[in-house]
Formats: structure tokens, C-alpha cells, sequence
């Protein structure tokens, strides 16, 4: 009986090379006892077969005129197939096959498909994948599928007593094989570049199996521990999205990665942490727009993911939860694309809270800490993100860590005040540390000392002080200009702005411009710079033209701080009603902003700017109207000003303004001493007060005197200020008149230079 199986592989054999389709091979009667069981075992060990217990199934499914009988020359290329056969892997598993032998006590049949399936995986596991693929194309799974689906949910209990009119069901092992088969099928096809139809084949399993799985596979099947029933299943699933991603259909690719998610397909730790991580993986660099899932059912108030950006954030902190909770093992890749997906989302404090909650040890303690000062930066928490780094730059953690170092020094300069010095500090130590190291590095750090000794020139001090650390800024910039000749956008940017506080219009210009061509017009930032540098130089037509040119390349969403700086120029221009329209596009623009911001997650964080913005526009049109004589409408500016921020100096202000252009001193003085007693170092307050009082009689010019110095001592660019000033010594006479003349000079000469708005 041995040797008729193996005449009827041969015959199987030959009708595969193309000699015929479409037969049975039916072997009946075998009894598994002594020398046949042996035989048996030899057969299997010429074919070199390791898994056998998937081929079989009983006999007494069929019936005996089913039989088709083996001629002599297909015994003969059976006979010469199993020699080939022989010359691979002989290898037995002796579990497998006497699994195989407990199936066939009482007898064996291998039907057509069951038999293709065993022929197509030997070609397979050979490497002859066109041969296998020609195997596997004879077996029709859409036909055996109703069989298949009954079979696994007879297995599984799910099922109404058997009636008559029943598909016939098969064994749990032939289902087994079958979909070891088509998983194989969709692996040859991948192999020859054939994705689509790979992913369409592999999905066949997934269709065929998941009607049967309403609640999940139950964890004893009775297959024995080796059935590969679920392990080909689970691979399938993990295939499938794969599959889709190099056949080119990305949105096929994430409902796959959905269904193996969100599908009962018992899929252990590992397969599942791997499918979540490459879904996430897939949605944050994939290029393409998910449509967001529309999930069957889910817990009241439970969140569901808008977008790409989302989805993929929720995955990995799944994944992190995992691992905090000691499920799965850990994989630093997770943590670096969550860094990702938080930052470009504008979630920096979430970011702060994951690397927080993470297990002690998992990070190095530098790494810890640099990372948490970089999210609480971002957040605007300056001061909590330099605690942070002087922990790190203690003498118990890196004293000399050169990006610590950078940052500190870049949080002090920015902070201005007091922490001017310590930015200083920071950047002189940055390089001393660096030691004739990377040209790029020693830029960055004279930048930033740059930055941290204009900001301290800008503090109150002597003249000599203040001349001596711009020039110790402007030398700073150059040299780190020179460092990377002249390729650095935030040194180019930084040496133009103190050029043009310094009024070295000519130099600020040059290096604006050389900016605009480096960036290629792609920052806002330049182009209002460039904008306010030729205000400052009086030719406003020109600074017009730049603005308007930055608004044609800029999308509405952006345009908030182009349209403030054209309204300025407009203004100093004198073309009031101009402005207003300006001021009213402006406001169009964010009322758009709040209302974008308030629908799904920001993308950047701007609510806080956009409110200043609109405290700073509703003062600008206030100002307008008063110079325009339209108290009304400047007065509902005011109104809308104080809806904002009811107690700001700025609203103040503008309410004394109001009342001084009516002639209401005594009401205007109450303004500006409300807005100074909420900003004692607020300016424009400082000025008007002086103004005021100047105007009412019986006040001490000492009193006046005052005001005005504190108003220089803050900000020596103050042409105001300085013509108040003047009018002063003026009025005292004597020997004051020379410190007038000086005044009137000082106003006259910063007035020739004064921007449109302010450079900063």
C-alpha cells in the first residue's frame, strides 16, 4: 500500500507539470501496525517532510469508485520525484509523524486540494517558488471556503445541531493546511513582486476565518501543541498590511492594520506590540491622510483618534504603558517616535508627562533631564526648563555638557531681566568647552552670547556699560558669522536685528537681505524685519512692497503679524484709511485662527500670540480713530480691547489716550497711573504721564523729569522721550538750556531713524 502513495504523489506530480487536472487520490484500508507503519515512516523521510499531521484526513469521506488508478509511466515519475525529493532536507520529526499515524489508524485519504497544498509547500521550502506558486494555483479556496468556515465553527462549539443539508465539514488539520497554503501562496507572489494580488491572497484567510472568530479562538483547540493553525493565522494577519504598503495602497494598508487591531484573532504580546508600533510607524511617515476609524462600539467618553497624528500618539503611549507595566520588552525606537508625533502636535507637556512616568534607569539621567528642559522650554516654562538644566549642570551630574550648556544660555538670553547674565556666563563656559572643536558648535555658542549680551545691554545702566557690551554683541555675532561664512539663518538674523537697534541701518540692511536669499523667502520672521529696516529708513513705499510680497507667499493662516507691520507703515505713511483696512483684514484673519484652533488638535501652539495680536490691533485702531477725531468708533475699539484683558496697562493706556486727544488731562492721568500701578515699567504709560503733567499747571517739573528718565533708563531709542525731555530743561532755563539743545538733538536724530514698529 506504501508503494501505491507513492505512484499517486508521482501521478499528482505529473498532472502539475501540466499533463492533466482535476482528479482525486483516494488511498483506503491502511492499517498503521508494523512493517507498514514503518514503510510509513519511510516514505515520509524520503520526502523530507517534518510536518505530516496537516495532509490527512478520513477516508470515509469518500467512496470507493472515486479511485483512480496509477499507469505505469506515472509510477515511473513518481519514482523519479521522490529521488529528487530525497536530495533536500531528510530530516523527520518524529512527534509530527506520529501525529500523522494517530489520524491514520483507521484509515487515510488525501483529497485533491489537501494534496497540492503538501506538494506546494515542498516547493516552497526548496526555494522553487514559481513551481510552488504553479502548485498552489490548482486549489480553489473560494470553493473550500463554506467548508472551512463550518469546519472551524464546529470546532470552536459555535454551532446548531447538523442536519442533513449541512456543508460537509472538514478535519481542523486539513483547514490547518489549506491555510498554511494560501499564506504561502501570498508569500510567493510577495516574493515575485506580484504585492497586489499577494495582499488580495492573503486576505482570502482573514475573510474565510473571521466570520468563525465573533469572540476570539478559545485556547484549547485540541490540535496538540504543534498545529500551526494559529501561528499561520496570526502571520497572515501581520502580513496582510505589509503587503498593501508595497502594493501601493496606503489606505488599505491602515483598515488592515485596524483589522488586525481591533479584530479577535488571539494574537499574542509579541505580534501585537509589533503590528501596533508599525501602524504607528506607517501613520506618522506614510504620507498619506487616514481617514479617522469609525469603530462599531466603544465606552462612553472614550477617545477617538481625528487624524494621523493622533492615532499614531495613541498607539505608542499604549505601547509605553505596556512596557511601564513590564508586558512587553522595552524598544527606545518607541520613545523617539512618541518625541516625534508630541512635538510636531505642539503636546509638549504630554511629552514631559511620558518621560516622567518612565521606569528609573530606562534613560540615562543627562538624557532625562535635557529632554524634560527642551518640552518645558517649548511649553514657554523658562524658568522651570533652567532649573532643570542646573540640576544637570551641577557638580553631581555634567558640568560640562556642551547642549546643556547651549540651552541654558539661550533660555537666560531670551528671558531678558536679570537672567542676561547667566546666559552669558553659559555661553562663555560652552566654549571654553569646546576646545577648538566643530566650527558649527563654536557658531552656535558666540550666536548665543551675542544674543545674551544685547539683551544685557538693554538693561538699565550706565552709557559706557551699555556702549561697551554692543560692541561686545555685535563681535560675538560677527565672529560666529564668520564661522560658518555667513550660512547660518539664526546668526544672519541676529546680526541685522542688534545692527538695527544700534541705528547701523546700512550693515542691518545687507544682512537682511543676504537672509531673505539664504531662506529663499520662506520665513515670515526676515521678511517683517527687512520690512521694518527700510521703514526705518523712511522709504515706505519700498517696505510696503516687501510686505505685500510676503503676503502673496504666505497662506492666510500666517499672515496675522505681515498685516500688523503693513498697517504700521501705513500709518507712518499717513495713509490712515488704508490702515483700517489693514487692521480689518487682520482681524478676519484671527477670528479664522480661534476658530481653526478650537476644531481637533493644534498643530502649534499660537493661542496666547493670537491674543496679544488682537490686544495689539483693537490699540492700533484706537489710536487711529483718535487721530482720525472718531471718538466712537475709538471707543469701541477701547471696549473691545478691555473684553479681552480688563486690567492690562495697554488697555489703560489706551483709555487715557483717549481721554488726553478730548482734553480730559485729569481723567488721562488716572489712566495711565492705573496702568502703571499693573505695569510700573510699561513705557508708552511712563511718556504720557510726563505728557500730562507737563500740561497741568502746579505740577513740579522734578515730578515730571522723572518720569521721563525712567522712561530712557528703560529705553534709550525713545525719541518721545527725549523731546519731553528737552522741553524740560527748556522750561527750567539757565544752565539747562545746553542739556535741552542735547535732548532736542538725541530726539531729532532717533527720530530720522525710528521704524515703523518696533525692531523687536
Amino acid at each position: 500500500m506504501g508503494g501505491h502513495l507513492i505512484v499517486q504523489l508521482g501521478r499528482l506530480r505529473f498532472l502539475h507539470l501540466g499533463h492533466g487536472a482535476g482528479f482525486a487520490w483516494r488511498i483506503r484500508g491502511i492499517r498503521m501496525r508494523g512493517r507498514k507503519r514503518a514503510k510509513l515512516r519511510k516514505f515520509f523521510a524520503r520526502l523530507g517532510v517534518r510536518n505530516t499531521k496537516n495532509w490527512l484526513c478520513s477516508a470515509e469521506q469518500f467512496k470507493a469508485n472515486e479511485m483512480v488508478p496509477a499507469t505505469g509511466s506515472q509510477a515511473s515519475l513518481a519514482s523519479g520525484y521522490i529521488s529528487q525529493a530525497g536530495l533536500g532536507d531528510q530530516r523527520i520529526d518524529t512527534g509530527n509523524i506520529e501525529e500523522a499515524e494517530s489520524s491514520l489508524r483507521d484509515g487515510v485519504c488525501l483529497n485533491y486540494e489537501e494534496a497540492r497544498a503538501l506538494l506546494g509547500r515542498l516547493e516552497y521550502q526548496r526555494g522553487n517558488v514559481e513551481a510552488a506558486l504553479r502548485v498552489f494555483d490548482g486549489i480553489d479556496i473560494a470553493a473550500i471556503a463554506p467548508k472551512m468556515k463550518v469546519s472551524i465553527t464546529r470546532k470552536i462549539g459555535r454551532h446548531k445541531p447538523q442536519s442533513p443539508w449541512d456543508v460537509p465539514h472538514m478535519s481542523i488539520h486539513a483547514v490547518s493546511l489549506l491555510i498554511e497554503a494560501t499564506y504561502l501562496k501570498a508569500k510567493a507572489l510577495q516574493d515575485l513582486g506580484r504585492f497586489k494580488e499577494a495582499a488580495q491572497t492573503c486576505s482570502i484567510i482573514l475573510d474565510t476565518i473571521e466570520p468563525a472568530l465573533t469572540d476570539g479562538l478559545p485556547e484549547n483547540l485540541g490540535l496538540g501543541t504543534d498545529c500551526k493553525f494559529l501561528e499561520t493565522l496570526c502571520k497572515a494577519v501581520e502580513l496582510l498590511p505589509e503587503l498593501w504598503k508595497l502594493a501601493g495602497f496606503p489606505n488599505e494598508a491602515i483598515l488592515s492594520y485596524r483589522r488586525a487591531l481591533l479584530g479577535c484573532w488571539n494574537l499574542d504580546a509579541s505580534t501585537c506590540t509589533r503590528i501596533q508600533k508599525e501602524f504607528a510607524i506607517f501613520l506618522l511617515y506614510g504620507g498619506c491622510d487616514a481617514n479617522p476609524p469609525n469603530l462599531r462600539s466603544q465606552m462612553e467618553g472614550s477617545f477617538i483618534p481625528r487624524n494621523n497624528i493622533e492615532e499614531a500618539i495613541l498607539l505608542l503611549m499604549i505601547l509605553l504603558r505596556k512596557f511601564n507595566l513590564k508586558r512587553v520588552d522595552w524598544d527606545r525606537s518607541i520613545i523617539d517616535h512618541l518625541t516625534f508625533a508630541l512635538s510636531v502636535s505642539g503636546e509638549l507637556k504630554t511629552l514631559a508627562s511620558q518621560e516622567e512616568e518612565l521606569l528609573p534607569g530606562i534613560l540615562e539621567r543627562k538624557e532625562r533631564y535635557y529632554t524634560l528642559a527642551l518640552c518645558y522650554f517649548g511649553e514657554g516654562d523658562s524658568l522651570v526648563a533652567l532649573n532643570l538644566l542646573k540640576i544637570l549642570l551641577s557638580a553631581r551630574g555634567d558640568p560640562n555638557c556642551l547642549k546643556a550648556l547651549l540651552l541654558a544660555s539661550k533660555i537666560c538670553g531670551e528671558s531678558g531681566g536679570a537672567y542676561a547674565e547667566g546666559g552669558v556666563s553659559f555661553a562663555r563656559r560652552a566654549i571654553f568647552n569646546l576646545n577648538s572643536g566643530c566650527d558649527a558648535m563654536a557658531s552656535v555658542a558666540n550666536c548665543l552670547l551675542g544674543i545674551s549680551l544685547s539683551t544685557q545691554a538693554r538693561l538699565p545702566s550706565s552709557d559706557s556699560e551699555r556702549l561697551s557690551r554692543q560692541c561686545e554683541a555685535l563681535e560675538a555675532l560677527e565672529k560666529a558669522n564668520k564661522m560658518v561664512e555667513g550660512n547660518d539663518y539664526q546668526v544672519l538674523f541676529s546680526l541685522s536685528l542688534e545692527n538695527a537697534e544700534q541705528r547701523k541701518l546700512e550693515p542691518a540692511l545687507r544682512f537682511a537681505k543676504q537672509l531673505l536669499k539664504l531662506e529663499a523667502g520662506s520665513n515670515i520672521k526676515t521678511w517683517i524685519l527687512l520690512a521694518r529696516i527700510l521703514s526705518a529708513q523712511k522709504r515706505y513705499v519700498d517696505a510696503e512692497t516687501v510686505v505685500n510680497a510676503a503676503l502673496d507667499q504666505t497662506g492666510k493662516w500666517n499672515q496675522g503679524g505681515l498685516l500688523r507691520t503693513k498697517a504700521k507703515i501705513q500709518i507712518a505713511n499717513e495713509q490712515l484709511k488704508n490702515a483700517v483696512e489693514t487692521y480689518t483684514q487682520l482681524l478676519a484673519v484671527l477670528q479664522l485662527r480661534t476658530k481653526s484652533f478650537a476644531v481637533g488638535m493644534k498643530s502649534l501652539k499660537g493661542g496666547q500670540d493670537d491674543r496679544s495680536l488682537e490686544m495689539e490691533t483693537w490699540q492700533d485702531l484706537a489710536n487711529v480713530y483718535m487721530s482720525m477725531s472718531q471718538w466712537r468708533d475709538a471707543e469701541i475699539c477701547i471696549s473691545k480691547l478691555t473684553a479681552i484683558s480688563p486690567q492690562s496697562a495697554s488697555r489703560w493706556h489706551a483709555t487715557g489716550k483717549l481721554y488726553e486727544a478730548k482734553g480730559l488731562y485729569k481723567e488721562a492721568l488716572g489712566a495711565y497711573s492705573k496702568a502703571l500701578d499693573r505695569e510700573p515699567t510699561h513705557i508708552p504709560s511712563l511718556v504720557s504721564t510726563a505728557t500730562v503733567l507737563r500740561e497741568l499747571d502746579g505740577r513740579p517739573l522734578a515730578v515730571v523729569r522723572s518720569f521721563l528718565t525712567d522712561a530712557l533708563r528703560l529705553d534709550k531709542t525713545n525719541h518721545i522721550a527725549w523731546f519731553n525731555l528737552g522741553l524740560i530743561n527748556k522750561a527750567e532755563g539757565g544752565k539747562s538750556i545746553l542739556e535741552a539743545v542735547e535732548c532736542f538733538q538725541a530726539a531729532a536724530l532717533l527720530e530720522e531713524s525710528v521704524p515703523a514698529e518696533p525692531f523687536r
